[in-house]
């Protein structure tokens, strides 16, 4: 009896390991057919938008991407390397074998020349290093640097992406999760601009004493790496404007005519997108510079109509915020030697981006210098009006004619006259806008081929700044060949403003037809450890995680022989 017992066990045991067999080669092979993962996290942290998969699986060319993140470094930036390597192998699964990578130690090189020459070789292609110092156990100091950034490239196409964000406003915990926020949306962007045949065309309008070339040097360098960029004429014999997906308008000084106004507002009917960048006051800060006076007058430009059929309203005041910028006074009494110190002058607002628009999420604050102010206008339901930049609670607005003096600058505010809080500097419009000339007699007015008449635009979107020289940058040194400094860097306060990323993500906004500004509006939850609560429990919770685990063996040790030994003892004869 005893051994047919054992025969039907072993039986049994056989049919069990062959089901079991059969289950797991079953598994393998849909595995292998078919792809699917489960996201758990409530935020879908590690879910790829639809936009991204779609470009992904339509990628028609090989892409190769080089990552500078390997090696000793902090903990923060070992984690930025574990999100992309994760990110990254995601994207293979809908890219397959076009999308490869590689993960690079930019300090490998023992000899420091060689490796010094590497890294200045990075720095030419566009990626930023950070500087990390860590102290040493044994006393002293390491000094280490890192390139957190990617460059991507197709063929003879290359692209340098910085992925780490540094916003002097956030920690570094915070400007860590921002960049981890943003990384599906940067990785994407350049993806698809390293693998398109025919880069989009930006065109900067000229001939009407706009900012020249030199003044806005750095923000078209930094568009080219996007887009081809063009200055020019408005050309009124055969008006081309529509072969540009975004045209800029910085800073007009003079009028523009009348039939330049309509091929602009043809261009904008049948689609075009526009960054409107225009002073309605100007201030001669040279004036300043050699005196202690200076007068802020009106700036006659004839686009005020435009903009006002549109839905945009440019007032004749200039703007004082207590939330400014500092600039070097003289504060040497007469006969002694100049000394400057850094003092804040209230024309320079820092003004406040919006937090939940995929243009201004997660910047940092904007220099503007003599801004005026914007409102917005008409009933038309058809066009939505987003305002971007907005003033501090603290402003007040100055009538125009007015005279502006350095002698403000001691001039104890109250905060009472301060009282016409976050005033508007820029504004989106979007939808389907009508005609500045409709209505009008058009006879003798240039008109594009191909292009009849339009009284009502097709849907499209520009944005309307009140300050242009938000697009300025600083020049160092002289003669014809100037060096840009970075836009939004302001020498004085040592510190890099969000200039650039604003008028970046304007236009990638203006000119983005794949949705994938929606990316950067994506919100991943921060959960930061409370460094309070770090400080005051944490050698508890270090003990806690060292002994509890160690009870929960010996305790399942335990319950296991003992349950053993009653389960053997009631068998036995």
């Amino acid at each position: 009896m005893k051994r047919k017992a054992y025969s039907e066990y072993a039986k049994g045991s056989l049919r069990r390991l062959l089901v079991s067999l059969s289950a797991v080669l079953a598994l393998w092979f849909v595995s292998t057919r078919f792809y699917f993962r489960v996201d758990l996290t409530g935020d879908k942290k590690y879910s790829l938008s639809l936009q991204t998969k779609q470009i992904l699986k339509n990628l028609d060319s090989d892409v190769f991407v080089k990552v500078y993140l390997e090696g000793d470094m902090p903990v923060g930036l070992k984690r930025m390397r574990r999100s992309i390597r994760e990110m990254i192998e995601e994207m293979r699964v809908y890219a397959g074998n076009r999308l490869a990578y590689d993960f690079i130690n930019p300090s490998a090189e023992t000899d420091p020349v060689l490796r010094m020459e590497f890294q200045n070789s990075l720095m030419e292609k566009g990626l930023r290093p950070v500087d990390v110092i860590e102290s040493r156990q044994q006393g002293g100091t390491d000094h280490r640097r890192v390139f957190p950034g990617m460059i991507m490239s197709r063929g003879t196409r290359s692209l340098a992406v910085n992925l780490l964000s540094n916003n002097p406003g956030m920690s570094a915990q915070e400007n860590m999760a921002r960049s981890l926020q943003m990384l599906e949306y940067e990785i994407v962007r350049t993806l698809l601009s390293v693998t398109s045949e025919e880069l989009k065309k930006i065109a900067f309008v000229e001939g009407h004493g706009e900012i020249d070339y030199h003044g806005v040097m750095d923000i078209t360098m930094e568009l080219a790496r996007f887009y081809e960029v063009f200055r020019g004429f408005i050309d009124l014999s055969e008006p081309n404007l529509h072969e540009y997906a975004a045209v800029v308008i910085a800073g007009p000084t003079k009028k523009y005519s009348e039939a330049e106004k309509f091929v602009l507002d043809q261009y904008i009917m049948n689609g075009g997108r526009v960054l409107w960048l225009i002073d309605a006051v100007n201030v001669h800060q040279d004036s300043l510079t050699t005196g202690e006076t200076t007068i802020a007058l009106p700036v006659e430009t004839n686009l005020d109509d435009m903009l006002f059929r549109y839905g945009a309203r440019l007032n004749l005041r200039l703007i004082r915020d207590l939330q400014c910028a500092l600039v070097p006074v003289n504060s040497a009494g007469p006969g002694e030697t100049p000394r400057f110190v850094p003092a804040p002058w209230q024309y320079f607002p820092l003004l406040a981006p919006r937090k939940d628009h995929p243009v201004t999420r997660n910047l940092n604050f904007v220099k503007a210098q003599y801004a005026g102010t914007i409102d917005t206008v008409g009933p038309d339901m058809d066009v939505k009006k987003t305002g971007l930049l907005v003033s501090s609670q603290f402003t007040r607005t100055l009538q125009i004619p007015a005279f502006i003096s350095l002698r403000q600058i001691d001039e104890v505010p109250v905060r009472e006259a301060y009282n016409e809080p976050f005033r508007l500097v820029a504004v989106l419009l979007e939808g389907t806008f009508g005609s500045a000339f409709r209505n009008r007699i058009i006879d003798g007015y240039p008109i594009a081929a191909g292009r009849p008449f339009r009284e009502e635009s097709l849907p499209t979107s520009m944005i309307v700044v009140s300050d242009a020289d938000i697009i300025r940058n600083d020049l160092r040194g002289r003669g014809s060949t100037p060096e840009p400094l970075p836009l939004g860097y302001d020498r004085f306060m040592q510190q890099t403003f969000g200039n650039k990323e604003f008028l970046m993500n304007a236009v990638n906004y203006l000119t983005d037809d794949a949705g994938l500004m929606e990316l950067r509006v994506r919100e991943l939850k921060m959960r930061l450890l409370n460094r309070g609560k770090v400080m005051a429990e944490g050698a508890m919770w270090k003990l806690l995680n060292i002994i509890v685990p160690l009870l929960f063996v010996v305790f399942f040790g335990i319950f296991t022989v003992v349950l053993r030994k009653r389960k053997y003892t009631r068998q036995s004869p």
